[in-house]
């Protein structure tokens, strides 16, 4: 069975939500990401994110970010709102807050509250968060016995925070919806800068590093895929088309047949 790929909101986070889908249309990519910024989206915005996926044909295969935090609003409800509307099957949630109880409290309301909905709401750890592992994702999706909860695993930061693909085979295939995919060197940078620049702005496209994706994707076979591919190399492409099509061709060829 062939996989879903799907364009990463953080590869495009120059383009308009609006304008998202059109660009994983004319690129070639049958799905897409959404970034939702609550403090400029509007109920049009949502209106207009559905009607251009709905002209295209484009599936929103998730929105981000939820994100709590200890010093604002994580816009979790106009974020669900704005998914239910638009037709996103993810909903992305980290967070920021150093108690994994509270976390685990917040995840838990925004999985009841997504639910209604049939949207999924994966848990994605990174190691530049307090949420930083695995092992932890993992407890708090399991503690909070959501039907519609998941781990979001993204390869960078499955290696980054220590953890293998003999890790993730000793879960549950079940636990993982989808995965987030791109490549990077096998050394991983030593200090907290170096993670957080990598992360934004280092990722390579999938077979120009050393990352075990082919390993990875045998792990968890016949998940759709993200391709998060955060790079100053690609946003210097300055077209969002054909940056498009230039990670699309290299998910193709190293992703599209596992």
């Amino acid at each position: 069975m062939a996989r879903l790929l799907s364009l990463a909101a953080g590869v495009q986070l120059d383009v308009a939500p609006v304008d998202m889908a059109t660009v994983a249309h004319d690129a070639g990519w049958p799905a897409v990401g959404i970034w939702f910024d609550g403090k400029t989206w509007t109920n049009e915005t949502s209106r207009e994110v559905r009607q251009r996926l709905d002209d295209t044909g484009v599936i929103a295969l998730d929105i981000e970010p939820i994100i709590p935090s200890e010093d604002g609003n994580d816009f979790a409800e106009q974020l669900i709102e704005a998914a239910a509307i638009i037709g996103a099957r993810h909903i992305l949630f980290t967070s920021r807050l150093k108690d994994q109880s509270r976390t685990t409290d917040r995840y838990q309301q925004v999985c009841e509250m997504a639910r209604p909905h049939g949207i999924k709401v994966v848990c994605e750890f990174l190691p530049i968060f307090p949420l930083n592992s695995l092992p932890m994702a993992k407890e708090i999706v399991t503690t909070s016995a959501a039907s519609n909860g998941g781990v979001l695993i993204d390869n960078l930061h499955l290696s980054r925070s220590g953890a293998s693909v003999e890790d993730v085979r000793a879960m549950p295939t079940e636990l993982f919806p989808y995965l987030q995919i791109c490549d990077a060197p096998a050394q991983r940078p030593a200090e907290f800068g170096g993670l957080l620049d990598e992360a934004l702005n280092g990722r390579l496209c999938p077979g120009e590093g050393l990352l075990p994706i082919a390993e990875l994707l045998k792990a968890v076979p016949n998940v759709p895929l993200s391709f998060e591919v955060r790079s100053k190399f690609l946003r210097d492409i300055s077209d969002p088309v054909e940056r498009a099509k230039y990670l699309l061709k290299f998910a193709q060829q190293t992703c599209g047949d596992l």
